[in-house]
């Protein structure tokens, strides 16, 4: 998980993620569009993907597809956001500003 966490710290890679959502199975060159960097940081930001199996990959002829993996994703959602559901943590909220005197949390 801390590869996915160390993945997604980076906006150039959450942007390569977000054209991924948009569109699936791009390659380098469709990938590199729009990023003000060489082909070269692209590809070290999709290693850093594949690593934290974000993006899987598969060839088509001369061409290398990338697709997104959304598992990992799910999992920290699973792991880290789910826990904290939203309901409780409303009712601790205008509990905290009931108790300060600020009357339905306002």
């Amino acid at each position: 998980m801390d590869d996915v966490f160390k993945a997604l710290a980076d906006p150039v890679r959450r942007q390569l993620l977000d054209s991924l959502h948009q569109r699936n199975g791009q390659t380098l060159g469709e990938l590199c569009e729009g990023h003000d960097m060489s082909r070269q940081a692209v590809t070290k930001h999709l290693g850093i993907l594949e690593d934290a199996n974000l993006v899987a990959t598969r060839k088509d002829g001369r061409e290398k597809l990338h697709f997104l993996n959304p598992l990992p994703i799910f999992e920290i959602a699973d792991r880290w956001i789910e826990k904290f559901e939203h309901g409780r943590l409303r009712a601790l909220d205008d509990l905290k500003k009931n108790l300060e005197g600020k009357p339905d949390g306002k």
